[in-house]
């Protein structure tokens, strides 16, 4: 038997403590790993926390409703050592005590600075021990995120990220150079009177982000104008009434969402992620909506099973999830599960936008700005010229597994659900 030390775990880059408000355990238990062991309260977030390993309880060392800083062992397990346990991984069980606080702060991407895959910064949670694994391993903060977890609400087990670095072995000895091959940057220098301004936090990480969907997916980009007449005039003349009866506003991306969780349950393919060679089709439909927050980044929360909510839940979540997240009070849940995702270009005035795939979804669609255009409308009497509310809709999206027949099949459903909205709808 050996022993493993669970430590009170970063759940935020600005957080050095937490609040041990219930342990699920007790000294004597036999657990499993992925097993939520305690719940940890802190300033942002309240968080359970699984264990990385099998075993016994073997000490709990602070009672529920203690405050622990940051890397403390809060309790200890004994584990099971089988004879293929190798030296590296009774290391890596050594590094991860209180006493490594410094290595688990190091990040996947670069050694030199902050790690880390917490779920302020990644939408998952991630044990220390897997951690570690992508640490020793050059396993890069993307890579982690497109692991598949087996555990409890997709959580990534240490058998889980094990696979991963066996198939990326794998692939590495298959020799293929195009896609093996580090691209390089330029080199950049700064002018006299250049001003330099250093990226953030999450800056960083979306610009990591974005440079892998690309390199992962081929993107093509499909674009259709709808005549969205009907859904201006119906807000126009609901939109008083709908606030004063729900307590809530009505804006266009509720109806957008309702109109593209509809198309995603005729069109399932588009609802999906890719794995090597496998293709996930997503059982649920969760529409994540990108939001500009205040400090110029964008955030993505999610509203769940879309296309189960008629369209005065669809709004009142939306306006929830968009007021937290511009002020910073998003849960980790409400960012994490999304399996198609609208960008809206219209909020700033734009046309048209050809978005990047938010990985590891298949397909994103982009709205644009609605504009009152002189367009050609068939009348009782012959065609004739009018003046309608116009939109462009663009979907990119991942020619891996989306031709251009079922990208163009799918956008033109969303259109054509936006043009067959009853400006008679109740609310």
């Amino acid at each position: 038997m050996s022993k493993f030390d669970i430590i009170m775990p970063k759940l935020g880059e600005s957080i050095q403590e937490g609040t041990i408000t219930k342990w699920f355990i007790k000294e004597g238990d036999n657990i499993a790993e992925d097993d939520v062991l305690f719940e940890v309260a802190t300033d942002k977030v309240d968080s359970e926390i699984p264990s990385p390993v099998d075993g016994i309880v073997d000490k709990i060392l602070f009672p529920a409703e203690s405050l622990v800083p940051v890397g403390e062992v809060v309790a200890v397990i004994e584990t099971e050592q089988g004879e293929q346990e190798s030296g590296k991984e009774k290391e890596i069980q050594k590094e991860i005590k209180a006493g490594d606080k410094n290595k688990t702060e190091k990040t996947l991407t670069d050694p030199g600075k902050s790690l880390s895959p917490k779920r302020n910064e990644s939408n998952r949670f991630y044990s220390p021990l897997v951690r570690k694994i992508a640490e020793e391993e050059g396993i890069s903060f993307e890579e982690l995120e497109t692991i598949e977890g087996s555990g409890a609400n997709g959580r990534v087990q240490k058998k889980d990220i094990l696979k991963f670095i066996e198939k990326k072995d794998q692939k590495l000895t298959e020799k293929k150079p195009e896609l093996s091959d580090k691209k390089v940057s330029p080199a950049v220098v700064a002018g006299e009177g250049d001003k330099i301004v250093e990226m953030d936090r999450v800056r960083k990480l979306i610009a990591q982000h974005m440079v892998m969907s690309k390199q992962v997916s081929p993107h093509v980009t499909t674009v259709v104008e709808a005549d969205v007449t009907d859904i201006v005039f119906w807000r126009e003349n609901n939109k008083e009434s709908f606030q004063q009866k729900y307590g809530e506003k009505i804006t266009y991306m509720p109806i957008f969402i309702e109109a593209a969780a509809a198309a995603l349950s005729k069109f399932p393919m588009v609802n999906s992620s890719v794995d090597e060679d496998r293709i996930i089709l997503r059982k649920n439909i969760n529409v994540g909506v990108a939001v500009a927050k205040t400090d110029g980044n964008l955030i993505v929360p999610v509203i769940k099973n879309a296309e189960q909510k008629n369209l005065v839940g669809l709004a009142t979540e939306m306006n929830h999830l968009a007021e937290a997240a511009r002020n910073n009070k998003l849960n980790p849940g409400d960012i994490e599960g999304g399996t198609f995702t609208i960008t809206n270009f219209g909020t700033f005035r734009n046309l048209i936008g050809t978005p990047i795939i938010n990985q590891p979804q298949t397909a994103i669609l982009a709205t644009g700005s609605i504009e009152k255009k002189p367009a050609v409308i068939e009348t009782s009497t012959g065609d004739a010229i009018a003046i309608r509310h116009k939109m462009f809709l663009s979907l990119s999206y991942d020619h891996r597994v989306i031709d251009g027949a079922l990208g163009g099949a799918f956008l033109r459903e969303i259109a054509d659900n936006l043009e067959k909205f009853d400006i008679n709808r109740s609310i």
